[in-house]
This record gives structure tokens, sequence and C-alpha cells, in this order.
């Protein structure tokens, strides 16, 4: 049964959906108005470049005989289900995690809706680090990446907090 609490964490699940919606309105802007492999000059070092990665981060196993489509959406589903359980159990003075979870859990159904459909997440947002251009991505994928790292921050400065908001010995 779900208490007021886990109903409270919830609420932050509309950054989920603003994250798929998001993702899949630019995906499908790309894919129709991108040649593929064709770049397209925004500002320096940032340009339009639609590709599609049947792998998963990095290309990672991008060059596999298509077990991988599955593998990755398998672990999407679970790992989705995983966030959601987290986010619904998590306390009310934990906003920073619920939005970091739903940032995460957004983009994690934002390609998995890709790779359901297509067998390949669409990935068009090149950035260049110099001469080295950095794996394309998408709107997904940035959710992720945010989330990841306020999880990671929140992580880190939780501990601190809470061993100076203690009260001091008598």
């Amino acid at each position: 049964m779900a208490t007021a609490n886990n109903v409270s964490m919830l609420k932050y699940l509309w950054i989920s959906v603003a994250v798929i919606i998001a993702d899949q309105a630019t995906k499908w802007i790309a894919n129709t108005q991108l040649d593929y492999h064709m770049p397209v000059p925004v500002i320096p070092y940032l340009e339009w470049y639609l590709s599609y990665n049947p792998g998963a981060a990095f290309s990672f196993l991008a060059n596999a005989d298509g077990w991988q489509r599955w593998f990755f959406t398998a672990i999407a589903i679970v790992v989705s289900a995983v966030l959601l359980v987290w986010i619904k159990n998590l306390k009310a003075e934990e906003k920073v995690t619920a939005i970091a979870l739903s940032l995460i859990l957004g983009g994690a159904i934002g390609n998995l809706i890709d790779r359901l459909l297509l067998g390949h997440v669409i990935d068009f947002i090149q950035v260049w680090l110099g001469s080295y251009p950095w794996p394309a991505f998408n709107v997904a994928d940035s959710a992720i990446f945010v989330g990841a790292v306020m999880l990671i921050l929140s992580g880190m400065i939780s501990p601190y907090k809470t061993e100076h908001d203690k009260d001091p010995a008598p």
C-alpha cells in the first residue's frame, strides 16, 4: 500500500515524462530533417550529426550480431523498474535524489523506445573536444548523465550534512 510519503515522491515522475517527450520529439526532428552522417555546424565545437547506435554508451557492442538489441532492452526494462521502486521508496527529504532518478528513468525509457521500435538509438548531438569528436548523443543520454552527476554529488554531500547536522555530544 502506498503511503502519503511514497505518493509525494512519485510526483517527480513528471520529470521522466518531460524527458521522454523532449527526447522523442527531438529524435523525430533529427531523423526527419538531418541527412545521415552529414554534419550541420551549429556553433564552434557543436554540430547536429544524425547517427544510429545499435549498441550502448560510446557504441559499446554496436557491431554485434543483433542480440545486443534485446540484451540492452532487457537491461533498460530492469533498470527502469528498479528506479521506479527506488523513487517510490524515497523519503520526503530526498528530493534531489528523486529528481536525479527521474532524469535517469526518463532517459532510460527514451532510449528504450528507440530500441524497441527501431532496433537502434537515434543520436544527433555531436560535440568536438578540439579535433576529437565526442560520441554523438541525444536528449535521453543528457538526462541520464545529468541525473547520474546529481546522484553522485548528492551522495557525496548527504553524509557530510548528516554528520555535521548531529547534535554535539553533551
